[in-house]
């Protein structure tokens, strides 16, 4: 079975075209996974440790640290600040995030939230979104709904949300949209062009 991330699937479902058979040939003939290509990896995993270990809000700026090469530093430093910002004074606990897939046509999504945030009183499932460029809203019901439909494990009540950290707003899911049939064809589609 084909493996591919979710953002990678989101962002082919996005595009048309050319472009998108041009992102599913880019996925095709990628190298394996390899953290030291990962740009976000050493922040991502800091936040998440800042989390599961209750540390204070004021250590997601030593993330910064975490920028294995110079030309990191400054974007590390805007990321950790808006994320500091963001979290303001929320109350904020972990619990462990499940992870899930979406297997159809002999492709897997990987649907792997980073984080379990009880905010306020309320349990939040987390993807992390870093790029700079928008959100949308297109992007996020794709992205929730497919946490929603793969992650059905979760506590009654918990919410799928996605954060997008620079612009420091956290995007929740609704339940009234159902993009089974859409994702399923797109997934044909990417699996027509994968083998």
């Amino acid at each position: 079975m084909s493996k591919i991330s979710l953002t990678d699937f989101v962002d082919i479902v996005s595009s048309s075209g050319i472009p998108k058979v041009n992102k599913v040939l880019e996925i095709k003939n990628r190298e394996e996974y390899h953290p030291a290509f990962d740009y976000y990896r050493g922040l991502r995993e800091h936040i998440i440790e800042v989390h599961r270990n209750s540390l204070p809000k004021a250590q997601i700026k030593q993330g910064v640290a975490k920028a294995n090469h110079q030309n990191k530093v400054a974007n590390y430093a805007e990321i950790a600040d808006a994320y500091h910002s963001w979290w303001g004074k929320k109350d904020i606990s972990w619990f462990e995030p499940i992870t899930g897939a979406f297997e159809r046509h002999g492709v897997a999504v990987s649907v792997n939230p980073e984080l379990g945030l009880e905010i306020n009183g309320t349990k939040h499932l987390v993807k992390l979104y870093f790029k700079s460029e928008k959100l949308t809203k297109n992007r996020v019901d794709m992205i929730t709904f497919l946490m929603s439909h793969c992650l059905k494990k979760v506590e009654k009540g918990t919410v799928m949300s996605i954060l997008d950290i620079r612009n420091k707003k956290l995007f929740t899911g609704t339940d009234t949209i159902d993009l089974n049939a859409a994702l399923t064809a797109e997934l044909a589609y990417v699996s027509s062009l994968l083998q």
